[in-house]
């Protein structure tokens, strides 16, 4: 499994923000393209803006199931609950998330 950067506090991605069973995954953030367990560690760890990744981009593998460490496409990931290998289930409130990551 690639490094994940940020204020992580255990082995499967989880961080000091978000910690609950589900909050399995790391995203590739196109800026810096490191790693990081969620916005807020991104913002706490760099010194840039968060770049998105554009539509013309989700075939990019930029998210890390932080059980299996398979990489899934931006697409593969906005489009299931789960991990498409380990069938592990991800936090559906992500969601709210996705504005801040992808166009």
């Amino acid at each position: 499994m690639p490094k994940i950067y940020g204020l992580t506090v255990d082995n499967q991605t989880r961080c000091k923000h978000y910690h609950n069973v589900k909050d399995i995954i790391a995203i590739k953030f196109k800026c810096c393209h490191k790693f990081y367990p969620c916005y807020k560690c991104h913002q706490e760890c760099e010194n840039h803006s968060i770049e998105l990744w554009s539509a013309k981009e989700r075939e990019e593998k930029a998210i890390i199931c932080g059980v299996c460490g398979v990489e899934l496409t931006i697409n593969q990931y906005i489009n299931t609950n789960h991990c498409l290998h380990c069938k592990s289930r991800f936090n559906e409130r992500c969601e709210n998330h996705y504005h801040l990551y992808f166009e």
